[in-house]
């Protein structure tokens, strides 16, 4: 069963469990469900919260990746946290790690997945068959090393998602802008320490990426996962939480 959603001003979000403060931040076609395994097991020993990144509803001429990371910074002083962790997937990592170049006395730990920020193969410059459920059907496998994940859900929930012009808009605007905002100059600077979880089978931020981030990043550990794609938390729920825990044990004891 899924935590409620919380609203309080611009802000939708879930907010589970007492302990350190554990922020997930999802991806471009990122819910809820996406961490539904992990919030279960964090929220355990974690006050684990989950901001709704307004991937839709920020003005065209600001639908970027930094502003996502602006709105992160008003979410983290608005619940008034002084010590965050910050866990990302994809564009949810991109976005952590803009905050942390911005905000890195607030981190204590960062945690990526399949980030984006140096390089990755999204679904291109435009849908040109988006109204074939099939056809998305075959982009959104690319997601996972078993296509089985691929459920009916996920492409219906895809399927109405790019079928509404504005947000299809909006979702093409952050795609571009998350390649155009490489962060290879940044990384180098990052204090804090730093998990890599990656799936060997990752074809949108290939495993090279995270070799990348490995080389760039100072206090850096990389974890691999095998039989998984881009989304580890997800496809190896059980895996990625091992890892992600012990990680964080280790690092906030």
């Amino acid at each position: 069963m899924q935590p409620a959603l919380k609203e309080e001003g611009e802000f939708k979000y879930i907010d589970v469990g007492q302990g350190p403060v554990l922020i997930f931040l999802h991806g471009l076609f990122g819910a809820l469900s996406n961490f539904e395994g992990p919030i279960a097991h964090f929220g355990q020993r974690y006050r684990v919260v989950m901001p709704m990144l307004p991937l839709y509803t920020l003005p065209m001429l600001n639908t970027n990746v930094p502003a996502l990371a602006d709105f992160l910074h008003r979410f983290i002083r608005h619940k008034g946290f002084t010590e965050v962790n910050l866990l990302g997937n994809s564009l949810g990592g991109h976005v952590a790690l803009i905050y942390c170049t911005k905000h890195a006395s607030t981190v204590r730990t960062l945690t990526l997945t399949g980030s984006s920020g140096l390089y990755e193969n999204a679904f291109g410059g435009s849908f040109p068959r988006r109204e074939d459920k099939e056809y998305l059907r075959k982009k959104i496998a690319l997601t996972f090393h078993d296509p089985r994940f691929a459920t009916d859900e996920l492409v219906e929930e895809c399927y109405v998602t790019v079928n509404d012009k504005a947000k299809l808009i909006r979702i093409l605007s952050l795609a571009k802008s998350a390649i155009r905002h490489n962060m290879a100059k940044d990384l180098p600077h990052l204090k804090m320490p730093v998990c890599l979880i990656w799936g060997k089978q990752d074809t949108i931020t290939p495993p090279e990426v995270a070799e990348e981030f490995k080389a760039l990043i100072p206090h850096s550990q990389l974890y691999w996962i095998d039989q998984c794609g881009h989304a580890a938390m997800m496809e190896q729920p059980v895996e990625f939480n091992r890892i992600a825990d012990g990680w964080l044990s280790q690092h906030l004891a």
